[in-house]
């Protein structure tokens, strides 16, 4: 087998919480009398870094903290966490990924205490080597996070491959030196992950066939 070692990003690619993410941005949004967006918009303008996106949709960090709108944010998201899903099929491909004999872990920006506590809500604590979240929650550090875990990982970089949602997932793998492969499900439009130049499919259950044939 081509790739032995796996590691899936968490929201949007294994998670599905883009109506979550829309959601507590309107709600940000409508408290301070800006205009709310859905979520074909919000796929055309999401971005890394996360402040940047803040920026897109019309706030002035001048006039208030990123901090405050950011935590606000967080607060939503969590207190609505358990009622985001799985992606279809999810489960069924992590499962059929032990079953090969490859291991795999989650990369995420999410939060590390977040990160665990939301995986192990999920069930899935044990499909996982490793359960990576960065040590803030303005999604900042992904990439410095992943060129660590593959200094400590017992593979070579081209026996590793990342899945991911967004480009930032594609701008993370070409930073840690792995492969990358993108599902669109998730964060951003498809039109915008065409730009990577990555392979592209429209679900897990794709992606993992395409993995598991190399």
């Amino acid at each position: 087998m081509k790739y032995k070692h796996i590691i899936w990003d968490w929201n949007g690619t294994l998670l599905d919480d883009r109506w979550l993410c829309v959601a507590a941005i309107n709600q940000t949004l409508s408290l301070r009398n800006m205009d709310i967006i859905d979520e074909e918009q919000y796929k055309e303008i999401f971005c890394f870094p996360v402040i940047e996106y803040y920026i897109k949709l019309g706030f002035d960090f001048n006039d208030e903290p990123f901090s405050i709108v950011g935590t606000e944010f967080i607060d939503f998201y969590n207190t609505n966490f358990r009622k985001a899903r799985l992606h279809s099929n999810a489960l069924q491909v992590l499962q059929s990924v032990l079953k090969s004999n490859r291991t795999q872990s989650i990369l995420s920006a999410g939060k590390q205490s977040f990160l665990t506590k939301w995986v192990s809500d999920h069930g899935l604590s044990n499909f996982f080597i490793d359960i990576l979240g960065i040590d803030n929650h303005y999604a900042a550090g992904k990439t410095e996070l992943g060129r660590a875990w593959m200094e400590k990982l017992n593979y070579k970089h081209h026996e590793v491959v990342l899945v991911g949602d967004t480009i930032h997932d594609s701008e993370v793998a070409k930073e840690i030196g792995t492969d990358c492969i993108l599902v669109n499900q998730g964060h951003v439009s498809y039109k915008r992950l065409q730009e990577t130049g990555r392979v592209i499919f429209n679900g897990l259950e794709q992606a993992w066939r395409y993995i598991n044939s190399m």
